[in-house]
C-alpha cells in the first residue's frame, strides 16, 4: 500500500475504534459493543483524526460510519469506568471536533445504523451526508434524563432536518424515535429490512464508488454551508451550556440513577 503523508496512514491505533480502507472505502467503525459503542474522548479523537486524515488522502472515494455489533452509538459512557476518562468537557471538545471534521470532508459519509442511535451518537449519525438505518434501529437524544442537554451539534443538526417543534420534542422529552419515524421527519435518509440491511448498504456505497467525487464534493459543500449555517454557533452554545450542567448535581444525580436503573430526583441544582 502507496503511504500518503499525513493521511489514513499516519493514524494512531485507538482503543475501541477500528479504522480501515479497502477499495476506496475508509470504515470507521466504533468497537465498543458490550456498551453499545458509548463513546470516549479518546474514541472521538480517533473519529476526527479519521476523518480528518480521509480529506488528505486521495485513496479515500467514501467513509462508511458504523458501530461494532447491534447498535450505532449509545452516546457518551457514564459507567464508572468512563467516569475516569480525563476533563469532562474534553469530550465535548473531541465530539465537537469529528462533528466538524465529518462536516468539512470533502467525501459523501454514510452513517449506518442498524441498531441504537443516542446522544452524541445521534449526533455523529445526523453530521454524515447519508443516514441509513436498518427498521431496528432507533434514535434518541436523551440528554435531558440525566439532567445535560443536546451536544455535538444536535441542536443545530436536529432542527434543520425536522424542524424546531419536532426537535423540542425529541430533545425535551427524550422520546425514542423510531427508524420508520426518523424517515417520515426527514431525519435519515432510507431504511431497510434488518435481513436485508448489509447488502442495501454496500449497494449505496457502490454508487457513491462510481459517481463523481469532485461533484459529490461541491454538491456536500453547497447543501451543508446553505442549511447548517448555525452549526458553528451551537456547537459553541451547547459546549458553554454543558460545562456548567456537567458541574451540577442534577448531572450527578442522573448518572447515578441511570447507573442504579432508577428514577432521578433532580432539583434544580
Amino acid at each position: 500500500m502507496t503511504t500518503i503523508d499525513s493521511g489514513i496512514d499516519t493514524l494512531a491505533p485507538v482503543d475501541g475504534l477500528t479504522v480501515t480502507l479497502t477499495d476506496g472505502v475508509l470504515s470507521v467503525t466504533i468497537n465498543r459493543p458490550d456498551s453499545l459503542n458509548s463513546v470516549t474522548t479518546g474514541v472521538l479523537t480517533g473519529i476526527a483524526d479519521a476523518m480528518e486524515g480521509a480529506a488528505r488522502d486521495p485513496r479515500v472515494r467514501a467513509v462508511r460510519l458504523g458501530g461494532a455489533g447491534r447498535g450505532f452509538s449509545s452516546g457518551a459512557g457514564i459507567s464508572a469506568e468512563d467516569a475516569d476518562d480525563g476533563i469532562p468537557t474534553q469530550i465535548i471538545v473531541e465530539a465537537n471536533r469529528a462533528i466538524r471534521a465529518i462536516v468539512a470532508l470533502p467525501r459523501p459519509v454514510v452513517a449506518v445504523v442498524q441498531g441504537p442511535a443516542a446522544g452524541v451518537g445521534v449526533s455523529l449519525a445526523l453530521a454524515c451526508d447519508l443516514v441509513v438505518a436498518s427498521d431496528k434501529a432507533f434514535f434518541m437524544l436523551a440528554f435531558t434524563k440525566i439532567g445535560l442537554m443536546p451536544d455535538g451539534g444536535a441542536s443545530a443538526l436536529v432542527a434543520a432536518a425536522v424542524g424546531r417543534a419536532r426537535a423540542m420534542r425529541l430533545a425535551l422529552l427524550a422520546e425514542r424515535l423510531p427508524a420508520a419515524e426518523a424517515l417520515e421527519a426527514g431525519l435519515i435518509s432510507a431504511v431497510y429490512p434488518a435481513e436485508e440491511f448489509d447488502a442495501e448498504v454496500d449497494k449505496v456505497l457502490a454508487t457513491l464508488l462510481a459517481g463523481p467525487s469532485v461533484a459529490f464534493a461541491k454538491t456536500k459543500h453547497a447543501i451543508n454551508s446553505a442549511t447548517l449555517t448555525e452549526l458553528d454557533s451551537a456547537l459553541d452554545r451547547e459546549f458553554v451550556g454543558q460545562s456548567v450542567l456537567l458541574t451540577s448535581h442534577d448531572f450527578r444525580e442522573g448518572a447515578r440513577a441511570f447507573q442504579d436503573r432508577r428514577s432521578p430526583n433532580f432539583t434544580d441544582s
